[in-house]
């Protein structure tokens, strides 16, 4: 690497191109994140910032803040008595991909709405939470669908690391993929 490239966490490499997007133009609704991304508490606040709608997953061990205090992203769904809804995340390879989704409010995170999402699987009762914010109010829907939409991303990136031989080991080194 270049003396004049520095280390960065892939939340802050995130960050600066998000930003970049932005400032280029780039019109979006929402950021979304797989944990890497979601427990990082200084990519939110930047995302917040920019007015950045996001739905970031997180760890069942993330520390929230609900009205009776703070716990962690597990505990608050369990303690919340949530009433779990059936909807559809979208399609999949074996048709709409129907979960049990609920939310919470939280506190301390700014302005906004701030809401602790979960989704159960049907069959195992897994759970997965994510944390969202936005600048306004938005239905349960359309968080769900945006939750849904990472699927999607990271089909997607896999096929391009394909297509474009990320996987072959002439690529792996920085001087072999900027040539």
């Amino acid at each position: 690497m270049p003396e004049q490239v520095g280390f960065a966490t892939k939340p802050e490499l995130a960050g600066v191109m998000i930003e970049a997007a932005l400032d280029a133009g780039v019109t979006v609704d929402f950021a979304v994140g797989d944990e890497a991304y979601g427990v990082n508490p200084q990519l939110r606040a930047r995302l917040r910032r920019r007015g950045l709608s996001y739905v970031l997953a997180v760890a069942s061990t993330t520390p929230v803040v609900v009205a009776a205090g703070k716990t962690t992203s597990a505990a608050a769904i369990e303690q919340a008595g949530v009433a779990w809804q059936t909807r559809s995340a979208g399609d999949g390879a074996k048709g709409l991909r129907r979960y049990d989704w609920a939310w919470i409010d939280l506190d301390g995170e700014g302005e906004g709405h701030v809401h602790l999402l979960a989704r159960r699987n049907r069959r195992t009762g897994e759970l997965a939470s994510y944390l969202t914010w936005t600048p306004t109010p938005v239905p349960l829907q359309t968080l769900v669908t945006v939750a849904g939409m990472r699927w999607r991303i990271e089909e997607t990136f896999q096929g391009a690391k394909e297509l474009a031989g990320l996987d072959e080991h002439q690529v792996r080194t920085r001087t072999s993929w900027h040539r």
